[in-house]
This record gives structure tokens, sequence and C-alpha cells, in this order.
């Protein structure tokens, strides 16, 4: 099972996200600005904001997440959300010899299938096994050669063996991430990943990830989620059919209920 956890994020988001906003039509001082503030009508400049589009001072709060348990798959779709910076556990530089692996719940459910898919695991671990041998020992024969010490020899071959094995590995290989979005592109995140049309796994951690944050910023994430949640479905013949659902649901991740 997949785990988000909202590790860190700017103190006082919707304060400082007010404060810029009021800044651009307000002819007084930041600190004026900043004294004439409260939380109700911190609240009514957020909804306001929200209301004409003005999303520029969002963009100066952040939000960071670890992500575990997660495919690769997931990966390739997660960075697709390029205004935001990620550190990713390297297939490069950690030995994946006996890797974990996401199941699809779809391949989980069906007993034939399942079995199928563990087996093709299996025999992706004991090629990337033997390859990463094969290539070991090439390289530590030749820097052996060439006069380096044996220990260190041996060290630095695996590294560059595990390198190319990795080219083997399924997107089903489990990895860990570490990312940072400012709420401008989190919003955007959600708008795409929320929907029922994403795929699974991304929906999934993208609406842990919307829960986590309505809790640190209720106000500023009111409105974030599927377009279904305010407005018309965009995916037209291919709509889920059921924006009734998918709002009543959300009014439970963000506690509306």
């Amino acid at each position: 099972m997949f785990k988000v956890k909202l590790i860190s994020y700017t103190p006082n988001p919707e304060r400082i996200i007010a404060t810029a906003a009021k800044l651009c039509y307000s002819a007084e001082g930041i600190e004026k600005i900043e004294e004439g503030l409260n939380e109700d009508n911190v609240a009514n400049f957020i909804s306001m904001l929200t209301e004409i589009g003005h999303e520029s001072p969002i963009e100066h709060v952040s939000f960071t997440f670890s992500i575990e348990n997660v495919s690769r798959a997931l990966l390739a779709q997660l960075t697709r959300h390029r205004i935001a910076s990620y550190s990713v556990k390297s297939q490069r530089y950690v030995n994946e010899g006996q890797f974990n692996f996401i199941i699809p719940p779809e391949i989980e459910s069906v007993a034939e299938a399942k079995e199928e898919f563990i087996k093709a695991m299996n025999e992706d671990m004991l090629h990337y096994e033997r390859i990463s041998g094969i290539l070991k020992n090439k390289y530590k024969k030749c820097m052996i050669e060439e006069g380096i010490d044996e220990k260190i020899a041996n060290k630095i071959s695996e590294k560059k063996a595990i390198e190319d094995a990795r080219f083997v590995l399924p997107n089903a290989c489990e990895t860990k991430i570490i990312c940072t979005f400012n709420a401008r592109s989190l919003m955007n995140l959600f708008l795409h990943r929320c929907c029922n049309r994403a795929q699974w796994e991304i929906r999934e951690v993208a609406i842990e990830m919307l829960r986590l944050v309505s809790k640190a910023a209720p106000n500023l994430f009111k409105k974030a989620g599927p377009p279904c949640l305010f407005g018309t479905c965009p995916e037209g013949k291919m709509s889920c059919g059921d924006p009734y659902g998918v709002r009543e649901r959300f009014k439970k991740i963000k506690g509306e209920q």
C-alpha cells in the first residue's frame, strides 16, 4: 500500500498568499497590509482570488511530500508536472537485485493474471542479477589489470554494473520520492490527477495529497480537485458519468462532512 506524508510546508500559507495578493491592489506598505489581516479577511481574500482567477500569489507557498511504495510507472506520470522538485531512489546507485514491485488491483483480482505477473517479476530479477553479475566481473577484471586495488575495483565495478543492468527493470518496480510543489502547481496536479479518468495509482496518490493539504490550508484548497466539482466534465463521451458521486467523495476527503 502506498504511503504519502506531508513532511513540510510554508508556515501560515494562506496569510502569506493574502499578503502577496493584497499588495497588488494596495498603496500601503507591506507591514501595514500584514497588520490589517485577520482570520476572516484572509479567508475572504483567498476566496476572492479563486473567483477571479488571480493565481500567481499562490506560488509563494510550497508543500513537500514523501511518497513511498509506488511504481516507476507513477513516477513517469508525476514528473510530467514539471514545476516541482523531485528526489527519487536511484536505480543507478541502489542495487535492485530483489526489488519490491507494485501489483495493479485489476491484476491482483484475477488469480491467473497475478500468477503470470509475479512470474514475470521473478524472471526480471533473475535477468537483472545475471546481467549485473556478468558486467561486474568484466569491469572488475579490467580494473585489476589496470592496477587498481581489488577492494576498490569490486566496489566500483558493482556500481557500474547496476547502472546498465537497470535497463531490464520493469515499470512495476517500487520507488520512493520526495517532491515539492508550489500551491499553483499542486492545483494543476489535482485538476488532472484527481479525476476518475486518471490512472488508478496516481489518482489515489493525488487524492491523498489533496486530503493532507486541505488540512493545512482549507480555504486555499477548498475548490481544488477534478473539474466536475464545480463545473461540467471536460471529458465529453469519455466522462465517468458520476459527477454527483465524485462531489460527495471529495466533500469527505476535504473534511466538509
